[in-house]
């Protein structure tokens, strides 16, 4: 099933823009039929994402952008073959190299934020859209989504938001999932200075919604089969109520 929908979007795939930067290219691409496409799941990677891990290049292929994107569509038809769901795999900013200063600051993200906001109000305005934000992505996204329409906002592997709660996001609706083996679990979650992204926003106190995770790991949110997977697939879907719980 995975390899027949990965096969289908892939043709109708393509890239809205590739441009080179000092740690890699923006790459915004779409899989599925975005013209007819009833709700949109817009995948926000984080880390050391370049044009050589857009869509290749890891060992796990559902962890890189595109992938998961693929990962996600199939999931969708799978749960619903008739769900008219497009996928964006949206690296539209300059994501910061794990082993780097920037990567536990806010200045790539906030950069970020304006230019997924741009593409949230204008290319995807008026449209039902679920922002779906990996581990730095999640900072990103965090910043993008207050007033710019989207339904949903869910985060995992997060290291933080740059907010105290949910309740500073302007209102929109917060998921969050922390995996069983995800490495960032023990990371503390603190900010001093200009360094970190504050309280964790799968701790109970922050106000998110939980959704369950399993075992995954930090690269595993998006794997076929996954509790995961079937969870963020379902918020994408508007299928909310299903959403098994953390």
């Amino acid at each position: 099933m995975f390899r027949r929908v990965l096969a289908m979007a892939a043709t109708a795939a393509f890239a809205y823009a590739i441009v080179p930067t000092h740690h890699g290219d923006r790459i915004v691409r779409v899989y599925g039929d975005l013209r007819t496409a009833e709700r949109v799941a817009v995948i926000v990677p984080g880390a050391d994402t370049t044009s050589a891990t857009f869509e290749g290049g890891r060992a796990k292929p559902y962890s890189t952008p595109g992938g998961g994107a693929l990962a996600l569509l199939a999931e969708a038809r799978a749960l619903d073959p008739g769900a008219r769901l497009a996928v964006v795999a949206w690296l539209g900013y300059d994501s910061p190299a794990t082993v780097s200063l920037g990567v536990a600051t806010e200045e790539a993200a906030e950069a970020g934020a304006v230019e997924l906001r741009r593409y949230l109000t204008g290319t995807l305005g008026g449209r039902r859209v679920s922002l779906l934000c990996h581990s730095y992505g999640s900072v990103v996204c965090a910043k993008a989504a207050p007033g710019s329409g989207v339904a949903d906002l869910a985060v995992f592997g997060s290291p933080g938001l740059g907010v105290s709660s949910a309740s500073e996001l302007g209102g929109v609706p917060l998921w969050a999932g922390s995996g069983g083996e995800d490495w960032m679990r023990g990371v503390p979650k603190l900010r001093l200075g200009p360094l970190g992204f504050g309280p964790d926003p799968a701790a109970p106190s922050f106000g998110a919604r939980l959704f369950a995770t399993g075992s995954a790991g930090h690269s595993d949110y998006l794997r076929p089969g996954g509790e995961s997977l079937r969870n963020l697939t379902l918020i994408a879907l508007g299928r909310t109520g299903e959403v098994s719980r953390g």
